[in-house]
C-alpha cells in the first residue's frame, strides 16, 4: 500500500458508512499512522458542513482530524497545481480549481489520491489514482 491523500468524496463515503470505505480505511491504518487529507478538503467538507447546520456530523469530522493529518498549500504544490492548470488548458480541459490543488498536493507530496472521481482526474500527467469506493 502506498501513502495516499483522501480526496474529499471518500472521505464522505467513509463518514456515510460505506463498507468498501471503512475496509479500505481500516486497512490503510494497520500501514500508516494517520489519513492525509489536504487543506481544500478540510474546506470543503466543513464548508458543506456549516452549509447544512449539521452540527454533530461537525464535531464528527473536528474529532477525526484532531487524529489525523491536514497537508497544506506550498509554493511548490502551488507550482505543481499552476502546471496541471497550464497542461490541462492546453488540452483543452477544465476541472475546477479545488480539483487542480488537490491534485497539485498529492503531486507535490508524492501521494496517491484516493478518489471516486477517476475520469476526472486522469489527465493530469503523472498522477497517480486509487479508487477505494470500487
Amino acid at each position: 500500500m502506498t501513502e495516499a491523500l483522501i480526496d474529499t468524496d471518500i472521505l464522505s463515503f467513509y463518514f456515510k458508512g460505506d463498507s468498501n470505505v471503512v475496509s479500505k480505511f481500516k486497512d490503510y491504518l494497520k500501514e500508516f499512522d494517520q489519513i492525509n487529507i489536504s487543506i481544500i478538503t478540510f474546506y470543503e467538507i466543513i464548508g458543506g458542513l456549516k452549509h447544512k447546520k449539521a452540527d454533530r456530523q461537525l464535531q464528527e469530522f473536528e474529532d477525526f482530524i484532531s487524529n489525523n493529518n491536514v497537508i497544506y498549500i506550498s509554493e511548490d504544490s502551488a507550482r505543481k497545481s499552476s502546471e496541471i492548470y497550464a497542461d490541462l488548458k492546453l488540452k483543452g480541459l477544465t476541472i475546477g480549481t479545488s480539483d487542480i490543488l488537490i491534485a497539485g498536493i498529492a503531486l507535490d507530496n508524492e501521494l496517491v489520491l484516493v478518489t471516486n472521481n477517476e475520469k476526472h482526474y486522469a489527465p493530469i500527467r503523472g498522477l497517480k489514482i486509487e479508487n477505494w469506493k470500487a
